[in-house]
């Protein structure tokens, strides 16, 4: 796997001061896309284990909520296996620290077993995620006054232990 960038404060995804990475490869190519040079599976750097390290330090301030995985596409098949691994350590490292994903594929479709983007460790990384972000950006539907997301078709859903528990906010 290879990712654009680190963000070691981030306010903008997600509640609170956040870590986020930005993971490259996306197959949706959303027009607006605001972070379009991630859609090459191959842009920045590879993510090695000194990558996954620097993340867990960053983690370790008092003041950083938790971490923000987003890209390009963290749920791309070649994406999940390292980041399944990223979400599993943390949660094993920093429990109270909550997890945000974004993804462009619907939950309820996609990541369920037997969607387009399923692998074997689809159930594992949202065992992982507080809050999931899904759906793709849709230029038509932007509005910079929604929490947390782009477009109104895209869905802000608590996860416990991989499970929709609600909507965030409502």
């Amino acid at each position: 796997m290879y990712y654009g960038s680190i963000k070691s404060y981030d306010i903008a995804d997600g509640p609170g001061v956040r870590v986020s990475l930005f993971v490259s490869g996306c197959r949706h190519r959303c027009k607006g896309c605001f972070n379009a040079e991630t859609w090459d599976f191959e842009y920045g750097r590879p993510y090695t284990e000194e990558t996954e390290d620097a993340i867990i330090r960053l983690l370790g301030e008092e003041y950083i909520q938790g971490l923000t995985v987003l890209g390009g596409e963290p749920f791309e098949p070649e994406n999940q296996p390292e980041v399944a691994g990223l979400l599993k350590r943390v949660k094993e490292i920093y429990p109270d620290k909550d997890i945000w994903c974004y993804t462009g594929y619907l939950y309820d479709v996609d990541l369920k077993k037997g969607g387009r983007v399923y692998t074997d460790v689809t159930e594992e990384m949202l065992s992982c995620i507080d809050v999931l972000v899904d759906g793709e950006f849709v230029e038509e539907q932007k509005d910079i006054t929604l929490l947390f997301r782009g477009s109104r078709n895209q869905r802000l859903i608590i996860l416990k232990d991989g499970r929709d528990t609600g909507r965030y906010g409502e």
